[in-house]
């Protein structure tokens, strides 16, 4: 495939929702057999939500390539058109990070004074915190950065 197209990347996460879905169907129908919920997770569960977190990734990789490189890499020199637009957007995040690692450190110093260490709000600041690293990241290549594609003859020197 010569396009970078979202068809696939989109039947990925489609794919990915219906396996989570079923290893949460699955869950109600062992609840439902064994009369109460079970505390820890079948094999059949594990695998269903393995799986499903491999497709969601991959189908988020593409997407986001399909966002950053667009249809088709044309040859040549690309320099990107200045706006407004994504450097409001960068600021917006940047205060957004600055106000989470600032909740993140509160916490830490919260979790050392009292001895109460809520990890989950920990696990989901500091996950929220490396996606809006990750959408800095992508304003900046996506409106910033400077880009060279370079082709080549099919008949090159490398033997492969």
């Amino acid at each position: 495939m010569y396009r970078n197209d979202p068809i696939l990347p989109t039947f990925a996460l489609i794919l990915a929702a219906g396996l989570f879905y079923a290893a949460y169907l699955d869950g109600r129908h062992i609840a439902r057999l064994l009369g109460h919920v079970p505390e820890e997770l079948s094999v059949g569960q594990i695998g269903l939500m393995a799986f499903g977190a491999v497709l969601l990734l991959y189908g988020l990789m593409g997407l986001v390539s399909y966002w950053l490189e667009g249809i088709e890499l044309r040859p040549g020199r690309h320099f990107p058109a200045p706006s407004t637009a994504p450097v409001a957007a960068g600021v917006i995040l940047v205060l957004l990070l600055t106000a989470l690692s600032g909740f993140f450190v509160r916490l830490l110093v919260y979790a050392a004074e009292t001895g109460h260490n809520p990890t989950w709000l920990q696990g989901l600041v500091f996950g929220s915190i490396s996606l809006v690293v990750a959408a800095l990241f992508g304003i900046y290549r996506r409106f910033f950065g400077r880009e060279e594609v370079i082709t080549e003859e099919e008949k090159s020197e490398f033997p492969w």
